[in-house]
């Protein structure tokens, strides 16, 4: 029991060796437009379909309670991510607050949540690439489009742009940071379209019924679970981008300024993008016209004669969708790195290219994995089994913040989480009714995942960690 409870000096824990110590070049900008990368893409592009079809024109609902639980989230990460300015976002903070198994049941989890964001994320874009071409005419083969479960061997497209991504990431954090600025602002002005020409079509009528399987979580006749609060479980997959900008405090050149502005800053001006853009989506045309294509809202362009915008948006959507695929898969490879710099996980993968300055043995070992799974996986499992993990990890810095508070009430912060006693405990209680509207099986493969990882911690981590060996990262 011991063991599960060493934790981390929070006075020293942006101390590290020089060959493990990642390179401070990333000002507040970066940080807002990481996060915005992060949060709008997949979600808005492709998932406002999937939500759709659980909970018709209450997917607005499903979209508001998502970003009201990711909102006290956003903004535990903000003062934690401020007092604790390391890489490895609420991993990181588990290990100083609540102990080292703990703190890898949370990194596991992020381990979960980073691999197959980046997998859907990937298929989605592939998604869109595929609708791209189609509407100027070119049909690429089946087999090469998608993964088994949808009649095809292996989705190509999904494949290729994770490797390209962990060729920009492995450049250099700066220069993937710069091109990612770029990418996210023709994103948003691509979604920006969309609104301008959808919204004069708002039809009223197209809101009726309003909720037709209800606000709970349901199993309707189909099978399917349907509900505003399971739209909402799966929704949640589009807001929670803002926790890859926690994982680059280590990088943040001023990070007792530029991590709360990136936080608090992305998610605000994204809950309103997705908010315009779902109205938009919903009023213009009924949900069961959208609610199964990969691509819907390029979709709802073509179904209003505007053929020329639909290609803007999908055009759009294959050449900024990998804003969201670099945010996590930055990410993704930070928590790796850091598991493996406190010994959690085999020590050579933390080292530092010192002509880049970033984890590139660790970014190749990410990209093998999150390809293979692109390569096979369907989007809406993945985002699903993704959720939990990210939910796990969410109510693991609520519940840091909280301890924090009451154990070192008088330490420095440089960001303080207005209402924190309400907030705190809101994040706690919307992640766990999040968690318990995910589908069973869900809940279950996660369960599974974790009971996994105890099993990896018992054998090589707890043995392998640096504390146990009475060393400092």
């Amino acid at each position: 029991m011991q063991t599960w409870l060493r934790r981390k000096d929070i006075d020293r824990i942006t101390e590290h060796e020089e060959s493990r110590r990642l390179v401070r070049t990333l000002s507040w900008p970066h940080l807002v437009a990481l996060g915005i990368g992060a949060i709008v893409g997949t979600g808005i592009y492709t998932l406002v379909g999937v939500a759709a079809n659980l909970a018709g024109p209450a997917v607005l609902l499903s979209f508001l309670v998502a970003g009201v639980v990711c909102a006290c989230a956003a903004l535990a990460y903000a003062e934690m991510a401020t007092m604790m300015p390391a890489a490895g976002s609420a991993y990181t903070y588990s290990y100083a607050v609540l102990g080292e198994g703990i703190a890898w049941v949370v990194g596991w989890s992020l381990i979960l949540e980073y691999s197959l964001v980046v997998s859907a994320v990937a298929v989605g874009w592939s998604g869109s690439v595929v609708e791209f071409l189609r509407g100027l005419g070119v049909a690429l083969p089946q087999a090469f489009v998608a993964g088994p479960h949808a009649g095809g061997l292996v989705n190509l497209p999904a494949v290729v742009i994770v490797f390209v991504v962990a060729g920009l990431l492995m450049l250099g954090t700066r220069e993937s940071a710069t091109l990612n600025a770029i990418l996210v602002t023709v994103k948003v002005v691509a979604l920006g379209v969309f609104v301008a020409i959808a919204m004069p079509h708002f039809d009223s009528a197209n809101l009726h019924p309003f909720m037709p399987y209800g606000f709970v979580k349901s199993t309707g006749a189909d099978g399917v679970e349907h509900g505003v609060m399971a739209a909402a479980a799966i929704i949640f997959f589009a807001f929670y981008g803002f926790d890859a900008i926690s994982t680059a405090a280590e990088e943040a050149k001023n990070p007792g300024r530029d991590l709360s502005i990136g936080i608090v800053g992305s998610m605000v001006g994204c809950t309103l993008i997705y908010l315009l853009v779902a109205v938009a989506a919903v009023g213009a045309m009924h949900f069961t016209v959208f609610a199964q294509s990969p691509a819907p809202l390029a979709l709802i362009m073509r179904e209003l004669g505007q053929g020329a915008a639909a290609k803007i948006v999908a055009g759009a959507a294959v050449v900024a969708l990998p804003t969201v695929l670099l945010a996590f898969f930055y990410g993704q490879s930070r928590i790796f790195f850091v598991m493996s710099r406190d010994g959690l996980l085999p020590h050579g993968l933390s080292k530092v290219n010192p002509r880049s300055g970033t984890p590139t043995a660790v970014t190749l070992f990410t990209a093998v994995i999150v390809a293979a799974l692109a390569g096979v996986a369907s989007l809406d499992e993945i985002a699903s089994l993704a959720n939990a993990g990210t939910l796990a990890a969410f109510t693991a810095v609520a519940v840091c913040m909280l301890v924090l508070r009451r154990r070192d009430p008088n330490r420095p912060r440089t960001f303080r989480t207005p209402a924190a006693w309400v907030v705190g405990p809101a994040a706690i209680g919307g992640c766990i009714y999040l968690f318990l509207s995910l589908k069973h099986q869900t809940q279950l493969w996660f369960l599974l995942w974790n009971a996994i990882g105890i099993v990896v911690y018992l054998v090589f981590g707890r043995r392998g960690s640096l504390l146990a060996r009475g060393q400092h990262a």
